[in-house]
């Protein structure tokens, strides 16, 4: 049976920990920090922050947790899956490089640009009145 953790506390991590916790072959689901409604649930809240990556590895080694999913933005663009893999813990969600696609979206931009992918064209602006003109 698995013992996993959800990092995070907005709908999308209450509906994926929900789901994993109906699994037959998961036992215990720890969600970091949760939200209220997750205990209705069953699942259990852990008074950690997402972004406190060092906290977060030590409760799943001390849990000996099998799995950890990673939802919240702010965490991934911080490397939180490339520390759980340094640390020797499975966690589900892109590495701080790749994160950072969604994160920023002129890097994204410059990406899609780069390698021929269809996108709609975008300029980059500091200024309002050059943005203004472009527009």
């Amino acid at each position: 049976m698995l013992k996993l953790l959800v990092v995070g506390g907005g709908g999308r991590e209450h509906t994926i920990a929900q789901k994993l916790a109906e699994s037959p072959i998961v036992s215990k689901v720890y969600c970091a920090p949760g939200n209220p409604g997750m205990k209705k649930d069953g699942i259990s809240l852990v008074p950690i922050k997402e972004t406190n990556h060092a906290a977060l590895i030590e409760f799943a080694k001390a849990e000996e947790l099998d799995w950890v999913f990673i939802g919240p933005e702010v965490p991934l663009l911080n490397g939180i899956v490339d520390d759980f893999e340094a640390a020797g813990i499975a966690a589900y969600g892109p590495k701080k490089a790749a994160a950072k696609i969604e994160g920023s979206k002129e890097f994204a931009k410059q990406i899609m640009s780069k390698y021929e992918i269809p996108t709609a064209d975008y300029q980059v602006f500091s200024e309002y009145e050059s943005a203004k003109a472009y527009l």
